[in-house]
């Protein structure tokens, strides 16, 4: 899963070879924090949060497929 996230979010920014991805396991759900350069972060969340907010339910619907939790956190 971290490498489709890291494969939509590279598609989605001018820079990147500056995406990265870390995952971090929280009382059974799986945490997904996404760092891009300052200039990509607003094509990563798109207008009022829709690209974000569709990236989080892509994510769920694939790990809910997978009986698994997980949660996308977009970092400064």
């Amino acid at each position: 899963m971290k490498e489709l996230l890291t494969y939509l979010v590279q598609s989605l920014v001018d820079h990147p070879d500056e995406v990265s991805v870390t995952e971090r396991k929280v009382d059974g759900e799986t945490i997904f924090e996404v760092r891009v350069a300052d200039g990509d972060m607003g094509k990563v969340i798109g207008r009022q949060g829709r690209i974000v907010k569709q990236i989080r339910i892509l994510m769920r619907a694939v790990a809910q497929r997978k009986g698994k939790k997980v949660s996308v956190e977009i970092m400064d």
